[in-house]
Formats: structure tokens, C-alpha cells, sequence
């Protein structure tokens, strides 16, 4: 099982930052780097390896800017990475997949998989397992504990 995250504005608040939309039409990770964590990022972290310990896989699936050229969606993976590391420094993901804008999610899931992502679409497509970033802390530590069960 792999428990996936979407990052903007599931884990990352993108849309917070000032000006984000005209960076991006500009080809600017910037709001990419700049985006402040939208959760407890301490417990988060705590949650997450207790969960890793139990033998289950964490992983990333968030897409670039809707209009990118490959130098771009490159910039835009290596911001992206350069955040987790920031701010999720003890965490070891299993996969990260950072890619085009509109790549259906769902290609990646696998049996019990889950997905945590703001957009309702992405989670219908998922389907079972899918779930909105609302109280996002308090459903990662309940798996945290089933996980230790």
C-alpha cells in the first residue's frame, strides 16, 4: 500500500502566494518554492515515518503548470523536491512523480492505494482510497495509528 500526496494546495498552499498565477504564465518556480506548508509539518513528519516503520510506502503525485514547456516542468520538479526537502526533511519518500499538468493520477495506483489531493476530479478518478486535504492531519494520524495497530 502507498499512501500518496498531491502538493498544491493539499500540502503546499501554492494558491497563497502572492502573484502566483502571473509567475507561472512567466515560467517561474518561484511560487513553487515559496509556498507555505498548509499543515503541521512536525506532526505530519511523525505521522508519516510511524506509518513507514509498519511497512507501508508514502509517495508524491503532483503535476507541473498547466502550460510548460520541458525546461519549465524540469524547474518546476526540481522546486518541487527542493520544498519536500525543506520542509519535510526526516521524510524518506518512496516515489515522488512530478508531471505534466493533467496526467491522469490514477495511472500510478495499484491495489489499496490512497491519494490525498484538493481536486475533486483527481479524487473521483482515483476512486476508493481517494480523499480531500480537509483535516488532512487528523486522517494521517488515524492511519498512523492503524498502521500501529
Amino acid at each position: 500500500m502507498t499512501i500518496y500526496f498531491d502538493m498544491d494546495g493539499t500540502i503546499a498552499d501554492l494558491y497563497a502566494v502572492e502573484n502566483w498565477l502571473e509567475s507561472l504564465r512567466a515560467e517561474s518556480p518561484a511560487p513553487y518554492e515559496q509556498a507555505s506548508p498548509m499543515c503541521n509539518f512536525s506532526l505530519l513528519a511523525r505521522y508519516l515515518n510511524k506509518i513507514q516503520k509498519q511497512g507501508v510506502k508514502i509517495g508524491v503525485i503532483s503535476w507541473g503548470s498547466k502550460v510548460s514547456t520541458d525546461e519549465y516542468l524540469a524547474a518546476v520538479a526540481q522546486a518541487k523536491r527542493k520544498w519536500l526537502k525543506q520542509h519535510l526533511r526526516s521524510v524518506q519518500w518512496d516515489e515522488i512523480h512530478i508531471v505534466p499538468y493533467g496526467t491522469p493520477k490514477e495511472q500510478y495506483k495499484q491495489e489499496n492505494d490512497m491519494l490525498f489531493d484538493d481536486e475533486l476530479q483527481n479524487r473521483l478518478n482515483w476512486g476508493s482510497g481517494a480523499s480531500s486535504a480537509e483535516n488532512l492531519l487528523t486522517k494521517i494520524k488515524f492511519l498512523s495509528l492503524m498502521a500501529g495497530a
